[in-house]
């Protein structure tokens, strides 16, 4: 490292910290220009900007590893830039090429070298890329300007003490409307998740289950997370609904699954009162990568997977693949790894 830093690793949690350089790049008179790494971490916009008013907006979440070896890798941003591409037509924004995407990820991580945590840390350097609508502007209509920013922070492990099982409660709100924004990575989808979660923290559950907004029948995310479950016959099983983010962690344990562990693999409706049909299951994301299950509660019961204080062996196979991947101890399937030089 060319720097460095007095972070304890062992102690850091997923909270903000202000670090060195982020890439800042602006839209106007229908084109991006070059963008540049600014040190700088306060955006000056107009008060009548769209994001503001609005929610013309979105966001990406991906991470740095730092290998044994002590190379630095990213982990599939070609798929976080497309899904950012995805959510800026989504919201009527302009598009950011995935090379630019990707260009500006490394420009970031590079330019932040030294806050990229140590291999065996369990630490990570968390990206945060977004796309905003700003300018003056009052009606309810496209901005006449954007920013793409990306800004890094160096994150702990999500388990703190190993990775255990949690439970779940069903929700009594829709996370998206049928044919809404819920495939989009967009703040709204998130603005209207707080209450539940709060909700269902004060129950003593760690978050809630949302079902789908038009039968209330099946489920579709775990809080930000998107859900899996292993059969009794070992088969891998994820919903498939155009309300779904399509989590990229989700894809690549699918692949794993298949790849890997020889598994059959399936995307279908998953009904809440069949949950008997699993042994194993979990919420997969960014900033986790598998949350295991212990137990969901519908309707006053709490239906128990494989246990609420042990990780099932499914679902620890797949975790320890998928983290061996991302920090280079696992040979990565082509293309999945992107090195920061």
């Amino acid at each position: 490292m060319s720097k460095q830093t007095n972070i304890d690793w062992s102690k850091l949690g997923f909270s903000y910290m202000k670090t060195d350089f982020r890439y800042i790049s602006r839209w106007k008179d229908g084109k991006w220009d070059d963008g540049k790494l600014v040190e700088d971490n306060r955006l000056s916009i107009s008060e009548a900007s769209t994001a503001l008013h609005y929610g013309q907006q979105c966001f990406e979440g991906l991470k740095a590893y730092r290998t044994k070896e002590n190379k630095i890798q990213l982990f599939r941003p070609d798929e976080n830039a497309s899904r950012l591409k995805n959510s800026c037509k989504r919201v009527l924004m302009p598009e950011v090429p995935v090379e630019k995407f990707i260009d500006a990820c490394k420009q970031v991580v590079k330019a932040n070298e030294h806050f990229v945590p140590p291999y065996g840390s369990g630490a990570t350097l968390y990206l945060r890329p977004f796309v905003i609508g700003v300018g003056d502007n009052l009606g309810v209509k496209p901005a006449p300007e954007y920013i793409f920013c990306v800004f890094c922070v160096p994150v702990g492990p999500y388990f703190k003490g190993g990775m255990a099982p949690v439970n779940f409660t069903i929700a009594d709100y829709d996370r998206a409307a049928p044919y809404g924004t819920g495939a989009a990575k967009v703040g709204g989808n998130y603005a209207g998740s707080l209450l539940p979660h709060e909700e269902a923290v004060k129950k003593g559950f760690a978050d809630a289950i949302y079902l789908d907004p038009k039968t209330h029948t099946k489920i579709e995310e775990v809080g930000a997370a998107n859900f899996f479950g292993i059969t009794n016959d070992d088969k891998f099983i994820t919903p498939n609904s155009p309300s779904i983010l399509p989590s990229i962690t989700k894809y690549s344990l699918m692949h794993i699954a298949k790849e890997y562990l020889e598994m059959e693999v399936i995307e279908r409706d998953v009904f809440i009162d069949k949950l008997d049909e699993f042994k194993e299951a979990g919420a997969c994301g960014t900033a986790a990568v598998i949350t295991p299950i212990g137990g969901i509660e519908y309707k006053g019961d709490l239906h128990v997977f494989h246990s609420e204080t042990e990780v099932g062996p499914v679902t620890k196979k797949l975790y320890d693949t998928l983290y061996g991947i991302q920090f280079g101890d696992v040979e990565a399937p082509e293309g999945w790894i992107v090195e920061v030089e």
